[in-house]
């Protein structure tokens, strides 16, 4: 995944075993080109090979301790980069196999077209081969190509009958549409020409009795699993044919300091050793990297993992898991860590801004807290196809290797932000409105049905998060992305927003986290100061009252994807999907300023400025 290497000297031995195909950034090997995603290069098209296919002897490793013991792995690896002295970095392998020439219009196997040495080309015309555009895929994951053949003698084949009829396929495209009515297969067999009309439909594989044969192509060696659903016609390039899942977290005190990330390496050591134990091994590892460790530090953190394993009911629960990372953060938020405190490695820096925040209150915002130093880990879990994944949808998790590995493929990225609380007792007068609970109830049930849809059993589908709370904060969190865009000069999608929002909960992070300096350059911190805010805050609420969309935006029953936001268009508080947590779903800027018809039902509708 690299640029094409110097040319060798000769005589010299080879740098690498395998030639290079391209390159992408690493961040794009955890959101958008990992494992198992398709990826074109120039006129070929390759499938990302499984992490244990990877050479990671260049791979730095990156620890987050918290999330690492969710996910069940030791550390993470950020994905290897090369260059012309490197060896074997992100492997990858040709797919879809099946090919047309542009020329003579043969659609058949790669390997049936006799290609020059290290070319994908067409033996008797010499033109470069063009991938197929189709592919097949299923919810579990499983991805094969097209049939082609079943689909070109679909209406002529008898009954009962097997095999196949000998002739050579062509592909072709009649040009007078863009439509898939102008890509016509015939076959030398004789069979009448037939288009790609229909390929689409969800039962259009089913009905020609194809089947998933529960192929993994990026798993080298795999076999095939069996498999029961049903398979589908996807775009090689459409979206929905690798959707990653990432799990993100801040580094929070205490595992953002220094000692944390010194002692990532022997965690497992020590959590057997007892007091004594820890001392004479810290004082080892002193003479050896000649840095003074504290035993009391050390038996303390400790300690907080402990505190941090045991759940309410004792017992560890995935999903409460994910909550309970998110409580951590939002108390240490709230706390905050002032800089004073904070030796030169730590990665979290939190304080409240200098200036009084009185004038935020009439908002019903508490004191803003000012995040000057973040760092948050991205881990690619795992992907799906088909589905997309939502945080609370019940999605197949396709895995990146074989057999399990003990770290994961993630990026760090260091950056800065602004923590916004609402005031909760004022939050619980407003969403006991019957009209506000009757609004978010219409998102809720959209939701719900989506859910239960998407689930393979309706009554174990997930419970919809879209509470008063959830839906305001969110909505409140994009309307401040859009304002600090322009008035901070950041693009919209450098921007993300973290939502704190449960019956505990009521805040939101937005943030810039970049691999560079960019993400840290003050711009945004100088947002939450108090005197900005009271600016800032208006200015959002002024926007969010007018769409060029309205009427139909505001009075709009149902919206978006799933039909799961209210009043949300790509006019008003819609956002990059790289910068929101939910795909852009359960927003309603109703839920800010009100509607014409009941200004009540808006959060802010007292202190909306003329």
């Amino acid at each position: 995944m690299t640029p094409p290497p110097a040319r060798r000297r000769r005589g010299g031995p080879p740098e690498r075993s395998f030639p290079r195909r391209g390159s992408v950034r690493r961040s794009q090997m955890i959101t958008t080109y990992g494992v198992g995603s398709l990826i074109a290069v120039d006129n070929e098209s390759f499938i990302v090979s499984g992490t244990d296919s990877w050479n990671m002897s260049e791979a730095p490793t990156i620890h987050e301790h918290r999330l690492a013991r969710l996910l069940g792995v030791r550390s993470f690896r950020l994905p290897p980069a090369s260059d012309d002295r490197s060896r074997d970095g992100v492997h990858v392998r040709r797919f879809p196999l099946w090919h047309s020439c542009p020329d003579c219009g043969t659609l058949q196997h790669v390997r049936a077209f006799n290609s020059s040495p290290g070319k994908n080309d067409c033996g008797t015309c010499g033109q470069d081969l063009v991938p197929s555009r189709f592919v097949m895929a299923c919810a579990h994951g499983h991805i094969d190509d097209f049939p082609y053949w079943k689909w070109a003698h679909r209406s002529n084949r008898r009954e009962g009958e097997t095999g196949l009829c000998g002739g050579e396929m062509r592909l072709r495209s009649s040009g007078k549409t863009a439509s898939l009515r102008s890509i016509l297969i015939s076959c030398t067999c004789g069979i009448p020409e037939v288009s790609m009309e229909g390929a689409f439909r969800g039962r259009a594989l089913s009905d020609l009795k194809v089947r998933c044969d529960g192929k993994r192509p990026w798993l080298k060696d795999a076999p095939a699993e069996n498999c029961s659903e049903a398979p589908r016609t996807l775009q090689r390039g459409s979206s929905v044919a690798w959707q990653a899942i990432v799990k993100t977290s801040l580094s929070i005190p205490p595992w953002s300091g220094g000692l944390a990330a010194r002692l990532a390496e022997h965690w497992d050591d020590l959590r057997g050793m007892d007091r004594t134990g820890i001392e004479m091994f810290l004082k080892i590892l002193t003479l050896k990297e000649k840095y003074t460790f504290a035993p009391d530090a050390v038996v303390a953190l400790l300690e907080a993992e402990k505190h941090e394993d045991v759940g309410p009911d004792g017992e560890e629960n995935k999903d409460k898991a994910y909550v309970a990372l998110r409580k951590q953060e939002y108390a240490r938020l709230r706390e905050g860590h002032p800089e004073s405190e904070a030796d030169h490695e730590e990665q979290f820096v939190c304080e409240p801004p200098r200036s009084s925040a009185a004038a935020l209150l009439p908002y019903g915002v508490a004191t803003p807290m000012l995040v000057k130093r973040l760092r948050e880990v991205r881990a690619l879990k795992a992907f799906s196809r088909v589905d997309t994944p939502d945080t609370q949808a019940d999605v197949h998790e396709a895995p990146l290797s074989l057999t399990p590995l003990t770290w994961l493929p993630a990026m760090e990225v260091q950056g800065e932000g602004v923590f916004l609380r609402l005031d909760e007792d004022r939050l619980d007068t407003w969403s006991r409105s019957t009209s506000v609970a009757a609004r978010v109830e219409r998102i809720r049930a959209n939701h719900l049905r989506r859910l239960r849809e998407r689930a393979k059993d309706p009554k174990t589908a997930p419970d919809s998060p879209a509470t008063p709370r959830m839906v305001l904060l969110h909505t409140l969190a994009h309307a401040l992305i859009n304002e600090w865009s322009l008035d901070g000069g950041y693009p919209t999608s450098a921007l993300r927003e973290r939502l704190y929002a449960d019956e505990t909960m009521a805040g939101l992070l937005i943030y810039t986290a970049t691999s560079d300096s960019a993400g840290s350059l003050g711009g945004l911190v100088a947002q939450g100061e108090p005197e900005r805010l009271t600016r800032s805050l208006p200015a959002a609420l002024r926007r969010a009252q007018w769409c060029s969309a309205d009427p139909l935006c505001v009075e709009s029953e149902a919206s978006g994807a799933g039909s799961v936001n209210l009043a949300a268009c790509h006019a008003c508080v819609l956002l990059p999907e790289t910068s929101c947590e939910l795909n852009n779903g359960l927003l309603d800027r109703a839920l800010l300023i009100g509607t014409p018809e009941d200004p009540s039902i808006g959060f802010f509708h007292d202190t909306q400025p003329l």
